[in-house]
């Protein structure tokens, strides 16, 4: 077999490929086996019919078509390895020649990942916010904690702001209640913003028993995004009373003895927080300055792909979850049709630049990614897929999809490196030592990069 390679552009090759006739000896032997078990012919054992009466009687073009399509997998392969080509996608193959016991000429455009040059990155420079908590901070952490431990008690009073109610709703679409349109006992907390709009301003002032109709646009359920005339009955209203705040609050919401030792504690998580918020936020600039400096080009048909898979997405999974459709999304986020594409494809755009220019990292700074790396990886996202470990792990292995999780770790890694080389100063104009933060940083966040970067490219013929 000989082979040779034409570049089209910087991510796109086409292969010519020429195979001498006997190459082809065991792909015609499995072609006449293969047609031996499929076919009758009278005066002959199934599966024992000689190739010359398979030619008379069904053709030798069939033969040669069945061994061809089977040989030209291997063949294709065995030209990428040759060239050592980094394929992406599969090839459109376009047969020029085919010789009956003569020659196999054929022709195979595919994309490559382009060559890039990664630059001296260590100038790069970021600004971060300053990890700066306020006593303003810390109280509003008390006051949540307190809220959570808020009790009540019901009150014969009209409902007001801030007041528990329980109340039973029905909503009708064009005079029709809908089967899933009937709730009872629902308790809901006035000026929540937890339930339809217009659900305040027509409970608050109706004491127990009391009821109004408004109009509202249901948000989920069989006629979400539809206007609908809701009526709601209130059953009960009661009082939130919270806890004092003093010592006994502490001893009652936390493990601490006292007040201050639990404000000294939520300054710490807040802390904590913001490092880490820190630590995320140098990632996404660092990456940002990195992707500026390095020249990707970028495939055509994996960009197209990618835009069509992100699109597909959306549409039926996390808007269908939601009981949405792309039109009324749009409406609901203010954007045309047009904005939206944009952005899908300067996001599908980014994500595949962020692979490529990654995954070179990866192999310039010859990184690689150890068991425990990859277990804490593995443990990371499947606690994000509120699946056990070891239904995550399974649910990879069978779906092959260990190769893609390797590559998310090693280029968090390779991430990491390049937040380590750049210097990074807060607001304040302090340099940030990130330490440990920003390898876990790039290490999550690789989750967030894995869905704004493409699947793993499939390069099987």
């Amino acid at each position: 077999m000989k082979s040779a390679v034409e570049t089209l552009n910087p991510t796109r090759v086409r292969l010519t490929v020429e195979v001498p006739f006997e190459e082809l000896k065991d792909s015609l032997d499995a072609a006449y086996k293969k047609i031996n078990q499929q076919v009758t012919v009278k005066g002959f054992r199934k599966g024992k019919i000689p190739a010359r009466v398979i030619d008379q009687r069904f053709g030798r073009g069939a033969v040669l078509e069945e061994a061809v399509n089977d040989a030209l997998p291997k063949f294709y392969t065995e030209a990428v390895n040759e060239a050592e080509l980094n394929v992406l996608g599969q090839p459109e193959v376009d047969i020029t020649e085919l010789k009956d016991n003569e020659t196999l000429n054929f022709t195979a455009e595919v994309d490559v990942r382009p060559a890039i040059e990664i630059p001296d990155y260590s100038g790069i420079e970021v600004e971060v916010d300053a990890v700066e908590v306020s006593d303003e901070d810390v109280d509003k952490a008390v006051e949540e904690l307190r809220e959570r431990f808020a009790s009540t008690s019901p009150v014969e009073r009209a409902a007001e702001d801030g007041d528990v109610v329980t109340i039973d709703l029905e909503a009708k679409v064009e005079g029709e209640v809908l089967e899933d349109g009937v709730a009872s006992g629902v308790s809901y907390t006035i000026g929540s913003g937890e339930l339809l709009e217009g659900i305040d301003e027509a409970v608050k002032g109706l004491e127990a028993g009391g009821e109004a109709t408004f109009t509202s646009e249901l948000k989920g359920g069989s006629a979400a995004g539809k206007e609908s005339e809701v009526t709601v009955k209130v059953t009960q209203v009661a009082k939130r009373e919270l806890p004092e705040l003093d010592d006994d609050f502490a001893q009652l919401a936390s493990e601490f003895d006292t007040l201050d030792e639990l404000k000294a504690d939520s300054r710490k998580r807040l802390e904590n927080m913001k490092q880490y918020d820190q630590a995320t936020q140098a990632q996404e600039r660092v990456l940002e300055k990195l992707l500026e400096l390095v020249e990707v080009p970028v495939p055509e048909k994996l960009l197209a792909d990618e835009i069509q898979t992100r699109t597909h997405n959306l549409e039926h999974h996390q808007l269908g979850q939601m009981g949405l459709d792309l039109d009324k999304y749009l409406e609901i986020q203010g954007k045309s049709r047009e904005e939206f594409d944009a952005e899908t494809k300067e996001q599908a755009e980014k994500g595949i630049k962020t692979q490529f220019v990654l995954d070179e990292l990866v192999n310039k700074e010859k990184l690689n990614v150890n068991q425990e790396e990859l277990t804490e990886h593995l443990m990371r996202r499947a606690q994000s897929s509120g699946m056990s470990p070891d239904q995550f792990a399974q649910a990879v292995v069978e779906g092959g999809q260990v190769p893609m999780l390797v590559g998310e770790v090693a280029r968090g890694k390779a991430l990491a490196v390049v937040v380590e080389a750049a210097t990074v100063k807060d607001t304040n104009g302090e340099v940030v030592d990130l330490d440990d933060e920003d390898e876990t940083a790039a290490a999550e966040g690789e989750q967030t990069d894995a869905a704004d970067a493409p699947a793993e490219e499939k390069t099987e013929a």
